[in-house]
């Protein structure tokens, strides 16, 4: 009976597959758009495969690391090799708040490092843009000095700088930089890691990471900003995809698969606050394991005939996020009109299905909002005008081949009637397809393959007023 349970298992899966595969292959014409730590695997003295299928994303028990504040969910001190230093006695926590509550150093600097560079084979410009040359060998896209740990039960950290030329923080600036505070809800009764707190830098709870993302390229929506041009006073540098500065609290329930957060942030990118209004942004995701065996729903990872394997799941979420942009506060744009104040938000949804360790398709919509204003200078009042409105989303089927040879399928598409008339593409709608194929050399080295079948945008040129960004891009990433 157990053979031929799991018999109809991988048929479901199969079926699953090729029906997740039409439909994304009949969808997408229609549609007018990790933590890699090397250092973990020293303290543990295990391979980087135990938390990623594919570096830096995180499979089943790499999320429940992440989750449980860079430690294994259960009976982690016995699966350490690399003991912590003490900061003082034991017995000093029965005394406190006599003396310092004792904490704890990781063994070993908790450095680690990552490189990623590429070379892009570009398609031919028109003469009008100028001179680009087609081919770029080996941009050092990233390279990044990456610390992260435990400091006792009780807090954990994440820090990473890019001090390359591309990226998120290419002047030596920070990329993510946090502290947590893990299972606060154990001071009020509550179950375990159903309350954190995380204060710093940090990538907002995104259903999908873009800083830590597979591919060579960013998702199109996670970039896109309201910018009205010549159509009013919009003028919105925010991206959902940029690191925020804030704090954040959130927590898990139901063997790891639920989770939620809310984070009060600047609404800035990384950069320093430019209003006194905070934004918020609050999300909430349930998986729904599918595996045969009850038991195994419940466990971190399914157990197969050759070790834990992810499960096979869907996961489904929403998110929100809420903002109020402030700008002329320096009278120079619209001299005379005060500081103009515009609400904003974005909203969406995401889905993923995982069948196993061999194929996920995952996808992601949002809408997007800002209030847009008019300045009358007769009249001198801002009048209401056609609001910044924009919808994308994106969708990834990923297939591995072999644990070490993954190709992927991915489509953009960004609809914004703004941008259609402020002249950055042809039609409303942006499509972008990108397939690629991934190689894992070894656990820490990959080769990347990504092409990119980009919208058509305007030249100025009259013989030929469209073209497309096209490009193929082949790089390696690395981590020790």
């Amino acid at each position: 009976m157990k053979e031929s349970g799991g018999a109809r298992l991988q048929l479901i899966c199969k079926i699953l597959i090729l029906i997740s595969g039409m439909l994304l292959f009949l969808w997408l014409p229609t549609i007018p758009t990790a933590r890699a730590i090397p250092y973990f695997a020293r303290k543990y003295e295990t391979s980087c495969s135990t938390c990623h299928n594919n570096y830096p994303e995180l499979n089943d028990f790499g999320l429940v690391f992440k989750k449980n504040g860079w430690k294994f969910p259960k009976d982690d001190e016995t699966y350490v090799k690399q003991p912590p230093v003490l900061l003082g006695a034991p017995a000093q926590r029965q005394i406190f708040p006599k003396v310092i509550y004792p904490g704890e150093l990781p063994a070993t600097i908790p450095v680690s490092f990552r490189y990623s560079g590429s070379l892009a084979y570009n398609s031919k410009q028109p003469a009008d843009l100028g001179v680009l040359p087609r081919t770029d060998l080996f941009e050092p896209n990233t390279f990044t000095v990456i610390g992260a740990g435990t400091l006792g039960d009780t807090f954990s950290f994440w820090i990473d700088d890019d001090i390359s030329t591309g990226g998120y923080g290419a002047d030596g600036g920070l990329g993510d930089g946090y502290l947590r505070v893990n299972d606060l809800g154990h001071y009020i009764g509550l179950p375990g890691q159903l309350l954190n707190l995380r204060v710093g830098q940090f990538e907002l709870d995104l259903p999908f990471t873009q800083a830590r993302t597979v591919n060579l390229s960013d998702y199109d929506v996670y970039d896109q900003a309201a910018m009205a041009g010549s159509l009013g006073t919009t003028s919105n540098p925010f991206t959902l995809g940029a690191p925020q500065r804030g704090f954040e609290i959130g927590g898990y329930a139901d063997y790891w698969n639920f989770t939620w957060s809310v984070a009060a942030v600047n609404g800035s990118n990384d950069a320093p606050a430019t209003r006194n209004f905070k934004d918020v942004y609050a999300r909430v995701s349930q998986q729904f394991n599918l595996d045969r065996d009850r038991a195994s729903r419940k466990e971190v990872q399914a157990a197969g005939p050759t070790g834990p394997h992810n499960h096979t799941s869907i996961r489904v979420g929403g998110f929100y996020y809420y903002g109020r942009n402030a700008l002329n506060a320096d009278q120079i744009a619209y001299p005379g009109f005060g500081t103009i104040h515009e609400p904003f938000y974005r909203v969406g949804g995401d889905l993923r299905f995982r069948c196993g360790d061999r194929f996920e398709i995952y996808g992601l919509m949002m809408y997007g909002r800002d209030q847009n204003l008019i300045p009358d200078t007769d009249s001198g009042f801002l009048l209401p005008g056609p609001p910044v409105t924009f919808t994308g989303g994106f969708v990834q089927a990923q297939y591995w081949f072999y644990p070490w040879l993954i190709g992927i399928m991915r489509y953009d598409g960004v609809n914004s009637p703004t941008d259609f008339l402020n002249d950055v593409s042809r039609y409303n709608t942006r499509n972008r397809f990108s397939p690629g194929l991934q190689v894992l050399v070894r656990a820490n080295i990959k080769a990347l393959f990504e092409y990119q079948y980009s919208w058509e945008r305007p030249s100025g040129n009259a013989v030929d007023p469209f073209y497309r960004a096209n490009s193929f891009l082949a790089g390696i990433d690395f981590v020790f």
